[in-house]
């Protein structure tokens, strides 16, 4: 699998991270701080790993930063991507599993390395759900990507989402 990786910091859980993915048999893709001289800024490194999964350049994204919030902020701006901040590995599998999540953001503060790895156990085992209603809710937010969400009554039904349709 192609894996675009982010990390405004070079720290050492992101450099395992990289290793770990390469050691599962993954082509990982480096950005920020992992890369010598590109641009570390959280925002900046973060789009780019999750442009790579919305234009097909790589299959899924894993963007880092210390708290693994503003990765996560950045990596959803881009149409297409489902970036998921997951702490452990409950929280990893139900991203992929209910959410369809192809861009995991992982805080470099917190994530240690057993943590690390049973959060990428669960990333890669969990398969997207085929339920009806995941299946709508991964549509729906496919709506709003494209800028539909408002022509598409995704208030209550309601136009403008205000009571009464007003």
């Amino acid at each position: 699998m192609r894996i675009s990786v982010s990390s405004d910091m070079d720290e050492p859980v992101a450099r395992l991270l990289v290793e770990e993915l390469r050691r599962r048999g993954h082509e990982v893709r480096t950005y920020g701080a992992l890369e010598p001289g590109a641009d570390p800024q959280w925002a900046v490194c973060s789009e780019a790993a999750a442009r790579d999964v919305a234009a097909g350049a790589a299959d899924q994204a894993v963007v880092c930063c210390w708290t693994g919030t503003g990765a996560s902020i950045a990596a959803n701006k881009v149409p297409g991507v489902r970036a998921a901040l997951c702490a452990d590995a409950y929280t990893a599998d139900g991203a992929r599993r209910w959410n369809d999540a192809n861009v995991l953001a992982l805080g470099l503060r917190l994530t240690s390395q057993p943590v690390l790895k049973e959060i990428l156990d669960a990333w890669f085992t969990a398969t997207p759900s085929q339920d009806a209603e995941d299946l709508g809710n991964v549509a729906r937010v496919g709506r709003l990507d494209a800028g539909r969400g408002a022509d598409q009554g995704l208030a209550g039904g309601r136009s403008g989402g205000l009571p009464g349709g007003q």
